[in-house]
């Protein structure tokens, strides 16, 4: 950064910044043009040829982009916003808005007990996590972080709220009692509600539940967002089966449901042809993806049962310990394991142990079930669940899959017009995912500089637009005069990825300079001490939109 630095004081945070000389992506879709951006107040106050003003600060932008921040569509950064090691993670990427609340799970509405337990291989163990409604979570982020954050009603949390773990269907009170909490989440400004259908209480939730929880989030102009139940691949038809007859029956009750599938991977015909059947019946939909072939989900969910996982912890961790319950799930279980048709039976090796809560096994940390196993003398079925039993559940797992996707299977899903960028981070755990750091700069190696998928206009409309208009983030997305100076500085010859399956630790390169609402978060590829980052509540210009069949 030229001229004065950007380093915390309360003059720099409020001075006018003058981003000089880069080649403007403005995020409408037009070709970048060269222009000087001068941001004043935390918005975009003028573009063109701007005089920089003696206590202006100056970012030589000269042979970089500059483009809006980007947006992670699909974040598990809830309880982290305050992290540094996390922020650092995401500006290093581009990324200045997180959407949090995903999968049916998050801290509020209730105490976040119930998240900060059963979904701690996730979130991680923070005392601090925030609690109380959508206002609280989100007046949480005000000023504590270099971040923005939006956020999901999560219908898991809300359904252990009112039934815990029942299996049951809800009854006319237990149901109106969810009504009322996803009503005040929308109320204080949440920009949807979430599904998680594979995991618990969520798989509980059936289609006729889901819609009436929809129904204030259709009325606000929300969106439904959903991790699809019973996989995805060559499953997927029947997960957007449900989420069709959920946006029809909202349609007909309430108001048209626009609908988006989190982290929809698949073999491309299957992702495009189920969208395309979804916009034939006359829904909206959308989808978040990330360029990376496996996956990262709790250890319990594709290896325990679900009626053992809808088990308090307690309860689970017991019943792992009982010599005649292990020979069940052996005999019984783990032979449909091997069966689970992404998968196999070469399971052990398909899954690689990234986060264990339990210190004397921290040198599985990166091994696969097999590997680990194999040092431990033990079997992979023992391994696993000793491994569970030892860490209370809190466990985290990289899956590989059967049949990976090529780099150009990934471009067919990224070129698609509905798709949007989410990483699904987990920054939890000392072998993570690469995709909590990777996500965004791999894109634009992978999509834009390397196989011309995108130009850097569809960059900034993908990774940025699409997700700010989509759920309404307010006046952000764009670089023009009045929007919010939520602004990357990208060198298009450098920006890449450098977190790898082996190395997941590594933060991105080629993003240098940050801006949140105006103000220098990342100088140089150094958080500076600002930390003007807030909580997005959704813009309310307009409520739910007339249903109409397309």
């Amino acid at each position: 950064m030229a001229g004065q630095t950007a380093h915390a004081s309360a003059h720099e945070a409020s001075a006018r910044v003058v981003l000089r000389g880069g080649m403007v992506v403005d995020g409408e879709g037009r070709p970048p043009v060269r222009a000087d951006v001068a941001v004043e107040q935390g918005m975009i106050a003028a573009l063109g040829d701007v005089t920089a003003h003696d206590d202006d600060l100056v970012v030589d932008c000269g042979g970089r982009l500059v483009m809006p921040g980007f947006v992670d569509a699909h974040s598990h950064a809830d309880g982290l916003l305050g992290d540094e090691a996390v922020q650092r993670a995401l500006l290093r990427q581009g990324v200045t808005t997180v959407i949090t609340g995903q999968d049916g799970v998050s801290y509020v509405p209730g105490d976040g007990a119930y998240a900060a337990d059963y979904f701690a291989a996730i979130f991680g163990d923070r005392p601090d996590h925030p609690s109380g409604g959508v206002a609280a979570y989100l007046a949480s982020v005000d000023g504590s972080s270099r971040l923005n954050a939006a956020y999901l009603v999560p219908a898991g949390t809300v359904r252990f709220q009112v039934c815990g773990r029942s299996p049951e269907g809800a009854d006319d009170a237990q149901l109106s009692a969810m009504v009322r909490l996803v009503e005040q989440g929308m109320r204080e400004g949440a920009v949807g509600l979430s599904t998680g259908l594979d995991y618990v209480p969520g798989m509980f939730q059936q289609a006729d539940e889901i819609a009436a929880l929809c129904e204030p989030v259709a009325r606000a102009g929300g969106v439904y967002v959903s991790h699809m139940r019973g996989g995805y691949e060559a499953n997927a038809a029947a997960g957007i089966a449900e989420i069709e007859r959920i946006a029809l029956r909202v349609c007909e009750r309430a108001a048209k449901l626009p609908v988006h599938v989190s982290h929809f991977h698949a073999d491309p015909d299957i992702v495009i042809g189920q969208l395309d059947r979804l916009q034939r019946s006359g829904i909206d939909p959308t989808f978040d993806a990330y360029p990376y072939t496996r996956g990262c989900t709790l250890l319990g969910m594709p290896l325990l049962p679900p009626e053992l996982s809808a088990q308090p912890i307690g309860t689970v961790v017991q019943a792992l310990g009982d010599p005649v319950e292990r020979d069940r799930l052996r005999r019984d279980w783990f032979p449909r394991v091997a069966r689970n048709p992404s998968l196999g039976p070469d399971w052990p090796h398909m899954i690689t142990l990234s986060h264990i809560d339990a210190p004397g096994l921290a040198w599985a940390h990166g091994l696969t079930i097999a590997e680990a196993a194999a040092r431990a003398g033990s079997d992979p079925i023992d391994l696993a669940l000793d491994t569970l039993r030892e860490s209370r559940l809190r466990v985290n797992a990289i899956m590989a899959v059967r049949s990976p996707r090529t780099v150009k299977d990934l471009a067919r899903i990224a070129a698609d017009e509905r798709h949007m960028g989410g990483s699904d981070g987990i920054f939890v755990g000392a072998h993570p995912h690469p995709r909590a750091r990777g996500t965004f700069a791999r894109c634009l190696r992978q999509y834009v500089r390397e196989s011309a998928t995108w130009t850097w206009a569809d960059a900034a409309r993908h990774l940025s637009l699409a997700a700010v208009d989509r759920f309404r983030l307010g006046r952000r997305g764009r670089i023009a005069a009045g929007a919010v100076a939520d602004v990357i500085v990208v060198d298009p010859d450098a920006v890449s990825d450098a977190a790898t399956y082996e190395h997941p630790m590594r933060d991105a390169v080629g993003i240098d300079d940050v801006l949140v609402a105006g103000v220098p978060v990342l100088t140089d590829g150094e958080l500076t001490a600002a930390i003007p980052g807030r909580g997005i509540r959704r813009d309310d210009r307009s409520g739910g939109r007339t249903c109409r069949r397309a």
